[in-house]
């Protein structure tokens, strides 16, 4: 957890929602200077601070209209600190809750030094980070509907298909092994569907490949240097951490993708682990395809797997993996060094 500790002259807190913002300023000295509820607009923003311009800090907690906010404050030279939304434990835990009170504990927060900080993504590569989380909303979307021609033939206790439905001549005659009219309906819209989803996918993700080339070429090639590390996953990695020098150490990439377990302890005694959910879902995601991927088509990598599921068993194992993939693409990014098999494999 890292707080954000500069002292400022005044300190604006926000409670932000989509149509209005309850905005509070104080001084150094705690004292109130503005306190009051407006439209969520950049000249109503920009009119309520202007005497307070000065040395001014914005705070507002991450919810999914920061972007707008974050953007007006780094073309009007204001700072601007994007609040963690689990940490802000003080926001969250009060005996009373309304938009004047959490305004008033953020400039607080902010002006004590507590305000945990997350990343506020500059505004270059939102879209593109956006739209591969998109992605990743469509393509379950497609799986869950593969599932159900899966089950629904398991209902009907026919022959398992000859291959898998992902590809589209495995499934063309899914419908036609079903007599009752209504079942073939159910599956026939269930393929229709799909096909849909495999037309917008292929364009989306051309559309993104091309995007993300012009960003950042080189960064993708290095990434792809990693056996089960393809094109998405690349982008998805490169997407999501934007910049490698966010982070100082591989075990801070490796907490961030939630492939650590933080242990719970007071006087001396362990009480569990926690803090599963506290971090970035997507690079979770995406380094656990890559073992998958790197079990796949690394040649050494088998045995090597072999001898961390002796040691840690089936469900560890893998996590172990993405947790050393992490760390090798830390490296690689920050060195600017491609894969190297042999160092992986015998480290």
């Amino acid at each position: 957890m890292r707080f954000y500790n500069k002292q400022h002259k005044h300190c604006c807190g926000i409670d932000l929602h989509a149509r209005s913002m309850y905005l509070c300023i104080i001084d150094s000295q705690g004292e109130l200077l503005l306190h009051r509820n407006m439209c969520a607009t950049p000249e109503t923003f920009l009119k309520a601070v202007a005497p307070y311009r000065e040395d001014l800090v914005v705070a507002v907690e991450c919810i999914f209209t920061w972007y707008w906010l974050a953007d007006l404050c780094e073309s009007q030279g204001i700072e601007f600190v994007l609040g963690h939304a689990l940490y802000m434990k003080a926001i969250h835990g009060g005996k009373a809750k309304n938009d004047r009170i959490d305004s008033e504990k953020i400039a607080t927060l902010l002006r004590g030094g507590m305000i945990p900080v997350a990343y506020a993504y500059p505004a270059g590569m939102r879209a593109g980070r956006d739209l591969l989380r998109r992605r990743l909303y469509f393509k379950r979307k497609r799986g869950e509907l593969l599932a159900h021609i899966e089950n629904t033939n398991s209902q009907y206790n026919h022959d398992v298909f000859s291959g898998k439905l992902t590809y589209r001549c495995h499934r063309e005659d899914a419908a036609d092994r079903f007599e009752d009219a209504s079942a073939r309906k159910n599956i026939a819209v269930d393929l229709e569907m799909i096909s849909c989803y495999d037309h917008m996918l292929k364009e989306l993700e051309e559309f993104i490949v091309s995007t993300a080339n012009e960003h950042d070429s080189e960064t993708i090639r290095l990434l792809r240097s990693v056996p089960g590390i393809g094109r998405i996953l690349s982008m998805v990695i490169l997407y999501e951490i934007h910049d490698i020098e966010r982070f100082d150490r591989h075990q801070h990439l490796a907490s961030y993708s939630r492939l650590v377990k933080c242990q719970r302890e007071s006087a001396g005694k362990v009480s569990g682990t926690g803090g599963s959910k506290i971090g970035n879902v997507y690079l979770k995601w995406a380094f656990s395809e890559a073992a998958i991927g790197f079990l796949r088509k690394c040649p050494g990598a088998k045995p090597y797997y072999q001898r961390l599921v002796k040691k840690h068993g089936k469900g560890k194992a893998l996590t172990v993996l993405a947790h050393k993939i992490s760390r090798a693409v830390f490296y690689i990014w920050k060195r600017r060094e491609v894969f190297e098999q042999e160092k992986f494999l015998a480290a």
